[in-house]
């Protein structure tokens, strides 16, 4: 018996899909207009680069339109993607900053996939104990921001490679912090196991933000949901901007 063409073509494009991230992982996040011709309304055109970003250091200050902390950061992306600041990173920084000081004071506090540290560097400015992770290349970004804003007492640099053990340094989360960790698809189980192992039962908020960009972004959702139910933050003033621009800030809770 014959499959119609459609699901078989449907087949085809993903495997397609999924060799070309290999070749290339950054691929998705440039405009190619060949490419999203074909594609639907579920996929959102990310804007290209104008520039190379290299050693450059930026000042943001959080929440925008009533500033409470202010962060130096250095950007560099000779480090990869991971090395500049992205929308959604900027999106949960302004978020944690609008619930402030008493939403953060004293709180042991993981973020995956850091980066160049940002989110953890306003959730530290703000009160937090903070542990910043990411993959070796970029720890030495991180340690620069880390110094370069005078947090080394209360934010900590570590590497975590997604899908492996959580270094035992690090104690259990009471806040779980996630920015743009959504564009590698062979990464999507190693995240939601990372995720898993370092969530304690219902007890470890988990904040998730990240920026729709392609139809692969479903699979992710779809691995997700069989550790983690979520619904979409609802208290955050600027929450209509961001979704005009595909970015969703969510809640994520471990399944039992």
């Amino acid at each position: 018996m014959s499959l119609p063409p459609g699901p078989v073509a449907s087949l085809n494009e993903i495997a397609l899909d999924e060799a070309l991230d290999v070749l290339d992982p950054l691929r998705h996040l440039r405009t190619d207009a060949s490419d999203f011709a074909r594609d639907d309304e579920d996929t959102v055109v990310v804007p290209s680069q104008p520039r190379s970003i290299l050693g450059e250091t930026i000042r943001l200050m959080f929440p925008v339109d009533s500033p409470l902390v202010s962060i130096s950061l250095k950007v560099d992306a000779s480090h990869g993607c991971g090395g500049i600041a992205w929308p959604a990173g900027e999106v949960l920084s302004n978020y944690i900053a609008f619930r402030g000081t008493r939403y953060l004071q004293g709180k042991k506090i993981v973020e995956v996939g850091s980066g160049t540290g940002l989110v953890g560097l306003v959730a530290g400015a703000l009160g937090g104990t903070v542990w910043i992770t990411d993959q070796a290349p970029l720890l030495g970004i991180m340690q620069q921001n880390v110094t370069l804003n005078n947090l080394q007492s209360c934010v900590s640099v570590h590497e975590l490679n997604w899908g492996e053990t959580p270094p035992s340094d690090i104690p259990p989360p009471e806040l779980i912090l996630a920015a743009d960790c959504v564009y590698f698809e062979p990464a999507f189980p190693l995240l939601v196991q990372t995720l898993s192992e370092m969530a304690v039962g219902g007890s470890t908020e988990i904040l998730f933000c990240y920026k729709k960009r392609r139809k692969a972004d479903k699979r992710f959702f779809t691995m997700l949901k069989k550790k983690f139910s979520w619904e979409e933050v609802e208290d955050d003033p600027n929450r209509e901007i961001y979704n005009r621009e595909a970015i969703s800030l969510l809640t994520l809770t471990k399944r039992p």
